[in-house]
């Protein structure tokens, strides 16, 4: 994690009116943290999880399935 930079500015109008405004800047993000965070988050991150547990399922069920094949198979 980088740190952040923040400022917190009070303006005081008069007595019955009071602003605060807070501004938080970070560096620029890393290339690996832009992409974790546009595939890994929301909708889309949701998505790709349930797309990459599908996958895995069939890729251990095909592997499983040669492994049986190949040990229980007739000589």
């Amino acid at each position: 994690m980088e740190p952040q930079e923040s400022t917190v500015q009070y303006n005081q109008w008069n007595n019955s009116q009071d602003e605060v405004s807070m501004s938080v800047s970070t560096l620029e993000s890393s290339g690996c943290e832009r992409v974790y965070n546009k595939l890994c988050t929301g909708k889309l991150g949701i998505a790709m999880k349930v797309v990459g547990g599908i996958v895995l399922f069939w890729v251990l069920f095909i592997i499983g399935y040669v492994t049986w094949y190949y040990i229980h198979k007739c000589k």
